[in-house]
């Protein structure tokens, strides 16, 4: 299978669309056969990666075994308030497990109430263990605390900030105003890569998000936009 971690907004095309996706799974009454699907799917249409919750990390590591999609984790939604020394235990796990990159969700309250070395300190923690997309719940922030929270996440050592996961009022909003933070995010963070994730359902939503500066889309509805790309 051809190497697919380094595609980016860049060399978009319908062609070699899997690679913009992270192929998520993060629901709560997921079995086991519903994972090992998702992989599967992720194999058929190269796929960037497969993001889940922690319990499947070892599953999925058997499941992917052979092919270069990473296997992401997502920890601590959906606003991030676990103990800096938890969250670290739970990224240390992931890693054992078998994860290749960390979807974390910054400690958003901490981030409201401008408390940003702590924030800062946890990330950097965190940015240790393994490559680490930081979320940072962009709907329930201004667009200076959007700002903040993504120079934030550069300074911490991440490779990536990430709008939103389950939960985040953004997922309710028009994909403009998503477009409009995901601008906010590059301009603020230039030079890490852009993850749009939340209600991103179809080959539309897909673009907008890419021309607005996504370098990554996570969505469950992979593939679907991957069939509606070639009809």
């Amino acid at each position: 299978m051809k190497n697919i971690a380094k595609f980016t907004r860049h060399n978009f095309s319908f062609e070699n669309l899997g690679g913009l996706i992270d192929h998520t799974n993060i629901k709560k009454e997921a079995t086991a056969k519903d994972i090992k699907k998702t992989c599967e799917e992720a194999k058929k249409y190269n796929f960037r990666s497969v993001c889940i919750n922690p319990e499947w990390v070892r599953l999925v590591k058997k499941e992917l075994s052979g092919t270069d999609i990473k296997k992401v984790v997502l920890i601590d939604p959906p606003m991030g308030l676990s103990s800096s020394q938890k969250r670290l235990k739970m990224c240390q796990k992931a890693k054992r497990d078998g994860a290749d990159e960390l979807d974390v969700v910054m400690n958003i309250i901490g981030l409201k109430y401008e408390r940003y070395d702590n924030v800062l300190n946890d990330l950097k923690g965190i940015c240790k263990i393994l490559p680490t997309k930081v979320i940072i719940g962009s709907g329930y922030l201004t667009d200076d605390e959007i700002k903040i929270a993504s120079q934030l996440v550069k300074r911490a050592g991440a490779i990536c900030v990430k709008t939103a996961t389950f939960k985040d009022p953004l997922e309710n909003r028009e994909l403009e105003e998503k477009a409009r933070h995901l601008k906010i995010m590059r301009k603020a963070a230039p030079g890490l890569l852009i993850k749009a994730a939340g209600k991103i359902k179809c080959l539309n939503d897909l673009k907008i998000m890419v021309k607005a500066g996504a370098d990554i889309i996570g969505t469950s509805s992979g593939v679907s936009i991957i069939k509606e790309a070639k009809k």
